[in-house]
């Protein structure tokens, strides 16, 4: 066993540290981690696991998760910023900021709707909230970072083209995930082109986007558009459309 973990104490030290993204992996890790964590816990909770911690609770207020996650990352955000700790410091704020970043996502629904819809269809949001920012740190981590380093350092106008790409898709993801269509922003990292399509249809009535910028017309349309599929997520939607697919071209054979 020893010769498999030497080798990817090798493969970590020559494609995390030594590239420089170590804080970067420790926060994607410490991210996932703690989301994996206090979802299961709160599975615990309401099942009402004997002995599993119950929620915290000040004066007989319960104190969500999202209230120590955004201590968390006020806290070391602030420390990151101002003070800029050298290594292995720099690497334990990383850490920490992770841990409030999955535990404020794991209730993006209650800060989104400003109440607690944690186990309603609302609350389904959070998933899809986490799933985006996991791919848009996979995609700092692993792909991002080497496209502007590539654009930086190397003159070429491949490396950067691939730098441009990569400031596109970003831009079509935040667009998407405005729309509360968090689906299509995760595509939109990875595939651009199918992200801008989504990009520029309507948006939920509901999503920050139409807020911002719909007047009435659009605002119903929107509505419209979206009226059949309220609160389901995108998989099942994309499963519905395939099974309307698969229903016509039956029709059509016979």
């Amino acid at each position: 066993m020893s010769v498999p973990l030497a080798g990817l104490g090798d493969l970590y030290r020559e494609g995390i540290v030594e590239t420089g993204r170590e804080a970067q992996f420790v926060f994607t890790v410490a991210f996932l981690v703690s989301f994996g964590f206090i979802r299961t816990s709160a599975h615990m909770i309401r099942a009402q696991v004997s002995w599993w911690p119950g929620n915290v609770e000040v004066g007989g207020t319960h104190i969500h998760h999202l209230v120590w996650g955004i201590c968390l990352l006020l806290i070391f955000g602030y420390i990151g910023v101002t003070l800029d700790p050298a290594s292995p410091w720099r690497e334990i704020v990383a850490v920490m900021f992770g841990i409030g970043t999955g535990l404020t996502l794991d209730e993006f629904a209650l800060w989104l709707n400003l109440r607690d819809v944690y186990w309603e269809k609302e609350g389904r949001r959070s998933i899809d909230a986490v799933i985006v920012a996991a791919g848009v740190a996979g995609l700092m981590l692993v792909g991002f970072r080497g496209w502007l380093d590539a654009a930086t350092s190397v003159e070429d106008e491949v490396f950067a083209a691939a730098g441009s790409i990569g400031l596109i898709g970003i831009v079509i993801m935040l667009v998407n995930a405005a729309k509360e269509k968090f689906g299509m922003a995760l595509v939109g990292l990875l595939v651009p082109p199918v992200g801008l399509v989504s990009a520029l249809r309507l948006g939920k009535p509901r999503s920050v986007w139409a807020k911002l910028f719909y007047r009435h017309g659009s605002l119903e349309r929107s509505r419209r558009r979206y009226a059949g599929s309220r609160g389901k997520p995108f998989w099942k939607r994309g499963g519905e459309l395939l099974g309307r697919l698969r229903l016509r071209l039956g029709r059509a054979e016979h």
